[in-house]
């Protein structure tokens, strides 16, 4: 546990950063598979099951990022642009609303910059804590 309290913005990084080549690969590798494969164009269950996985790691790096972070304004940062994140998959795999698909990289960017910049600037060291607090 202590592990991934501290690794939580690496693994957040991590996991977005996946995530997002996961979103933009999606297309291609479904316009390569149309062209070969013109009989069963239909997406393979496994690869949307890939969202849910990349969901729950985000999901832990953000509860772990928030609960070690000394940044006020970077704990509702993080679960607005996951809760953004869970709402645009949800959507996705639901169509409630009809958004653009790369509405998608608003929240996985953020996340990744978020985590990123809580990892440079707001961990508590026993040294120093967040520079920027606020």
């Amino acid at each position: 546990m202590i592990f991934i309290n501290r690794k939580a913005d690496s693994i957040g990084v991590i996991s977005s950063a996946l995530c997002l080549i996961h979103c933009v690969a999606t297309p291609f590798i479904f316009i390569a598979q149309t062209g070969l494969l013109t009989c069963c164009s239909a997406t393979p269950s496994w690869w949307g099951l890939i969202d849910y996985f990349f969901l729950g790691i985000s999901f832990l790096a953000v509860y772990h990022t928030t609960n070690t972070t000394v940044s006020k304004w970077v704990k509702p940062a993080l679960w607005l642009s996951w809760g953004l994140l869970f709402l645009v998959i949800i959507n996705e795999k639901t169509t409630w609303f009809s958004f653009g698909e790369n509405i998608i990289y608003i929240p996985t960017i953020s996340l990744i910059v978020l985590h990123l910049y809580n990892r440079k600037y707001c961990k508590c060291d026993i040294d120093k804590c967040c520079v920027h607090k606020g």
